[in-house]
């Protein structure tokens, strides 16, 4: 006997997707003021205060930064796209100050080898190190800046359109789950 199987009608198991890890307001501050080193700490602080990716991160290239109209211009983002946040004076001054100490020829944030990218691995063990100096037990991983970075804003009244535009979403279906149902459990 001799079975066809369309893969299309097979059901695909559903992940469970619990609500992502967030950090408190004080732990992300607590966290950010650690680190000595001024390219560290722009580094750890634009993570943050933009919501960044990783990759987005170590992608980013010094033209990208409009200090006259306060923007970050994020490109090749996840889905090949894209986007535009805003950053604050403070963050501003803290990237004149890093860019006049380290002056990069390519990216934004260079490793040890002028014109060459920063590394995932070494932005790992700056982040571990802050996590460490800052007295926080729980195992935090660099995308909790993000999901942390989303909730905050979320708890000030942003609106959650704006929000998915800043984090780069397609859906505002991935927005939810990573801000507002983190948002809402604390209410009940």
């Amino acid at each position: 006997m001799n079975v066809k199987l369309d893969v299309a009608e097979i059901e695909r198991p559903q992940h469970e997707r619990g609500l992502p890890n967030v950090l408190s307001k004080a732990e992300v501050k607590a966290i950010l003021h650690t680190p000595v080193n001024i390219k560290h700490k722009a580094m750890l602080s634009l993570i943050y205060v933009c919501g960044l990716r990783r990759s987005e991160l170590l992608n980013l290239k010094s033209l990208e930064v409009d200090s006259k109209r306060g923007l970050l211009i994020i490109r090749n983002a996840k889905g090949k796209k894209d986007r535009v946040v805003p950053i604050s004076e403070k963050i501003i001054t803290l990237l004149r100050d890093y860019y006049v100490a380290y002056r990069p020829k390519n990216w934004l944030f260079e490793g040890q080898i002028k014109g060459e990218r920063y590394s995932e691995k070494n932005l790992e063990n700056v982040l571990k190190q802050s996590v460490a100096k800052a007295g926080i037990m729980k195992p935090v991983k660099q995308h909790w800046h993000r999901h942390s970075y989303a909730t905050h804003v979320l708890e000030t009244g942003t609106d959650l359109r704006y929000i998915q535009e800043l984090l780069g979403h397609k859906s505002s279906k991935t927005t939810v789950p990573k801000a507002f149902e983190i948002h809402t459990c604390f209410d009940k």
